[in-house]
């Protein structure tokens, strides 16, 4: 009888979990068993851990084989055990020798017994450096993203047989030492560019503050008149992300199980545009073992959601509590899970079903009735937590003629950059991270958003006459402070609280 211990690790959330993977081999009954709340996925790994040992010159124990995969209350998921477990199998079998007790192994294991790749690399070794494990042995498919952050040395496997070899000292695998070797300001190539917009000023002006604040939009006008190119452009503009910013949406996408191939660390915002027949799951995530929605991949980036009103009711009341709080929380059976949801969200949406209820030139073909229906789609709470709403106009053709190209992205962008660097020095000594002025709470907006007496009386007549809500309040002094922002300006004047005020709508 023999027992060895060795360790992997679980994702729950966007979190990972130290996973003791116990392997017991003695008398009785042939055969292998898995216990420890595993899924189907962990169950299966039967197989392949058998054919991968044999295929890897190694002996597989014709003996009762026991696996423990603790803590016993934990649902484990996925295929990423089949290492450990192999291992584990080997070393109770005494076929390989080696202090196991700082490393971590992950990785699926081919029947052949080569490893294959596998999802949420980054939060594993995020996790590894906090409780001290020192080496992981993972695919060498992962090696990109597994080098991101420091403090771990880090073991590319090809393949079991190999791996049985390195620790039997007949062939070293070399290590790597993790450490960020990636190049933070690499240049951004864009497909869409500001450039290349015709008219559309006050639209892209909206756009600016959108960029400068992190504040969310809603475009209406009618079809054809650049809505989509508009809200496609928008990234060519956003400000380069943070390290912090980086490391963040890298994580969601690899737990997602969607991070390219050719990028370990995601250098660009994320833009996701789900189309309107998309489930309330999708969007905000879920599942039996809950994986980030479309609000989660957005996070930093930008949620655009075109054809607003098409979109289910259930599907946009689902972001009520996202917009407000930046967080989404899923709770399931197998427990529930707190995912990061701070994106900045671009609707559009065409003044009534047909269309032309606002164009100048075609006639609007349906009824008052049919328009008001189509218009309470969106509930109101709903438009409360959007900040801008702009009207985009069809483009005469005079300016679509012009052949001179309109302001770049590139010279937008560097206003946008440096109204977001005044922001970051300003939340610099806050209690709470804030990366820019849409995040800021009650507190920040009294200590931050210092009026004149102009803006001050202006603000007092806009909540009188246009009975805005407490929440439109704080939300116009948030605009406003982004324009005051992208003006320079210390306080909030007269001039930055009028221009916030065209960008909302009068309540009924």
């Amino acid at each position: 009888m023999s027992l060895a211990k060795v360790y992997s690790a679980s994702v729950v959330g966007l979190d990972a979990e130290p996973i003791e993977v116990e392997v017991d081999i003695s008398s009785g009954k042939i055969g292998l068993t898995i216990v420890g709340l595993p899924d189907r996925v962990v169950e299966e790994s039967k197989e392949r851990v058998r054919s991968a040992i044999k295929n890897s010159d190694a002996n597989f124990p014709m003996k009762r084989i026991t696996v423990n995969l603790a803590p016993a209350d934990v649902r484990k998921e996925g295929p990423v055990f089949d290492l450990a477990i192999a291992i584990g199998i080997l070393a109770a079998s005494k076929q390989v020798e080696y202090d196991f007790s700082d490393s971590l192994f992950l990785g699926e294991l081919a029947l052949e017994g080569k490893l294959r790749s596998i999802t949420g690399i980054l939060p594993v070794c995020e996790m590894a450096i906090k409780k001290g494990y020192r080496k992981i042995f993972l695919p060498k498919a992962n090696i990109a993203e597994a080098m991101i952050l420091k403090g771990v040395e880090i073991f590319a496997v090809e393949s079991l047989a190999e791996l049985i070899k390195h620790f039997n000292g007949e062939d070293q695998i070399i290590s790597q030492s993790s450490g960020g070797f990636f190049d933070e300001n690499q240049e951004m190539v864009f497909q869409y560019d500001f450039a290349h917009i015709k008219g559309q000023d006050q639209a892209k002006r909206a756009l600016e503050i959108v960029a400068a604040g992190g504040h969310n939009i809603l475009m209406n006008g009618p079809p054809g008149s650049g809505k989509t190119l508009l809200a496609r452009s928008l990234p060519s503009i956003l400000p380069r992300m943070t390290i912090e910013e980086m490391l963040e949406v890298t994580k969601i996408h690899s737990v997602a199980g969607i991070l390219p191939n050719d990028e370990a660390l995601i250098r660009m915002r994320p833009f996701r545009s789900p189309h309107h027949t998309s489930s309330a799951v999708s969007i905000v995530g879920g599942g039996v073992y809950p994986k980030p929605g479309e609000i989660s991949l957005a996070h930093r980036g930008i949620l655009f959601l075109d054809e607003l009103p098409e979109f289910p009711r259930i599907v946009l009341e689902v972001l009520r509590q996202p917009l407000e709080d930046g967080v989404v929380n899923v709770s399931r059976a197998s427990g529930a899970v707190c995912f990061p949801a701070k994106f900045i969200l671009v609707a559009a949406q065409n003044p009534c079903p047909c269309g032309y209820l606002t164009d100048p030139t075609k006639q609007c073909t349906c009824s008052a009735t049919t328009i008001a229906r189509y218009q309470k789609k969106i509930s109101g709470p709903l438009l409360d937590r959007i900040d801008l709403h702009i009207e985009v106009p069809r483009v005469e053709y005079s300016k679509l003629a012009v052949q001179d190209l309109a302001e770049s992205s590139a010279s937008v962008r560097e206003r946008v950059q440096r109204a977001r660097e005044i922001q970051q020095e300003r939340f610099s000594n806050s209690k709470k991270t804030i990366f820019c002025n849409s995040e800021m709470g009650s507190e920040e907006i009294s200590q931050f958003c210092i009026l004149d007496e102009g803006a001050k009386q202006l603000i007092k007549n806009a909540v009188t006459q246009m009975h805005l809500s407490a929440r439109v309040y704080h939300r116009i002094l948030k605009i406003s402070r982004t324009i005051a922002d992208l003006d320079n300006s210390e306080n909030i004047l007269q001039k930055h609280i009028a221009e916030a005020l065209q960008y909302r709508i009068r309540e009924k």
